[in-house]
């Protein structure tokens, strides 16, 4: 009952998103509670901060995690990712700050009397044990009674899907496998918490795409908080609720992947996640909700978006390939943000074609075009000259 009223409470609450105060891409579900001003996160790190040494991997940072989400930290390898994953299962002490866990200070508390459980990234399952005792490992070392560990087990081969396997040595699984069966055993103990670093790393792409489905509906289904530490992009925009962009011991932004995807807060933000194009140049106006950009490549081009910001500013207009039209003939008059150059390269992915475009002064812009049909010649070849256009919305203009 209470996670009806939270998730009524959350739908009807307005997203606090950069876009002005709209909804911003596809949701999985009707669950934000970060958007309620009354609620509380499930997890806190309050001005936390960890040496190494002379080396800080965490500065200073406070971030907070609600029950039942699933939440990515992201971030290059070094960030400080997860130094933080490590000091919320125990594994590492804070240097300063405090980590709060369903309102208990965790801090101090050694890894084994703490609700959360980690999955690492080789999985580490006993060889010389089958799968049925891999899962059974935990709940033997915390004295649970036979027939309940017995029924734990078959609980957690059902739920992943690993029934008929539970006989067989890990080295007779293949990665999935080997995958899942770690993912059992972390679950089987039932944590508050299921850490996990770098999970889905070993196994090929494919399999990982088809796993990190697999993953969000398994977190739905128990209903517990999931932080995910991964260096992926696609990873993390497909399992999480919101993600944490990190670098060099900071978090840079915190949004829904949509949100971080539309409107980034900075070139860093911009330019990790996923493809961009940057187009450098000064602010010329900014009035009526709109910015103009005056580029030494493309003249003036109009952004809507509201921002504060001084004329003459320098400033970056971000806009993603999918979002560039690409065509031989010249728009019409009224067409806004038109672009003219030549095709430089060309990459072909079998579902979209990715085109480079230089421009007169050496910017170069990246047009994504669906494959809707197929095609015995290309329309657009190398060393054509084409036009690129934008609509104002497709943008956002950046500062920093």
């Amino acid at each position: 009952m209470a996670r009806k009223a939270s998730a009524a409470k959350a739908a009807s609450a307005k997203a606090k998103t950069p876009g002005g105060g709209k909804n911003v891409g596809p949701v999985r579900r009707t669950f934000a509670p970060w958007n309620d001003p009354a609620a509380k996160p499930f997890i806190l790190f309050e001005n936390v901060t960890k040496r190494f040494g002379d080396f800080v991997a965490v500065k200073n940072l406070t971030l907070g995690i609600h029950e039942r989400e699933f939440f990515s930290l992201l971030g290059p390898s070094g960030c400080g990712k997860t130094t933080l994953l490590r000091m919320l299962a125990g594994f590492e002490t804070p240097s300063e700050g405090r980590i709060l866990l369903d309102g208990q200070d965790v801090s101090t508390v050694p890894p084994y009397r703490r609700p959360v459980n980690m999955m690492f990234q080789s999985y580490a399952l006993f060889p010389h044990m089958n799968v049925a005792d891999n899962i059974a490992f935990g709940l033997k070392q915390d004295k649970m009674p036979k027939g309940e560990i017995a029924d734990r087990v078959d609980e957690m081969l059902k739920l992943v899907k690993l029934e008929p396997f539970k006989t067989r040595k890990p080295h007779q699984l293949s990665g999935g496998q080997r995958q899942r069966v770690a993912l059992a055993r972390s679950i089987a103990k039932r944590p508050k918490v299921l850490l996990l670093d770098e999970p889905l790393g070993a196994l090929d792409k494919k399999l990982r795409e088809q796993t990190q489905f697999e993953l969000t509906d398994l977190q739905q289904q128990l209903g517990l908080t999931f932080l995910i530490v991964t260096h992926d992009q696609e990873e993390a925009m497909t399992v999480s609720d919101r993600i944490a962009v990190m670098d060099h011991g900071e978090i840079v932004q915190v949004a829904t992947p949509a949100e971080i995807y539309e409107y980034p807060n900075s070139r860093y933000v911009a330019d990790f996640i996923g493809d961009i194009n940057l187009i450098e140049g000064t602010v010329a106006s900014v009035r009526s909700g709109k910015v103009t950009v005056d580029t030494p490549d493309a003249g003036k081009l109009v952004v809507q978006q509201d921002i504060a910001a001084d004329v003459g500013q320098k400033a970056w207009i971000a806009i993603r390939p999918e979002k560039v039209r690409i065509g031989l003939g010249k728009p019409a008059a009224r067409t806004p943000n038109v672009m003219r150059g030549e095709v430089w390269d060309i990459g072909y992915l079998g579902d979209v074609s990715t085109y480079h475009v230089r421009l007169p002064a050496g910017t170069t812009v990246k047009a994504l075009q669906a494959n809707a049909t197929r095609l015995v010649e290309r329309p657009i070849t190398w060393d054509e000259q084409v036009y690129l256009s934008f609509a104002p919305d497709g943008a956002v203009v950046l500062l920093s």
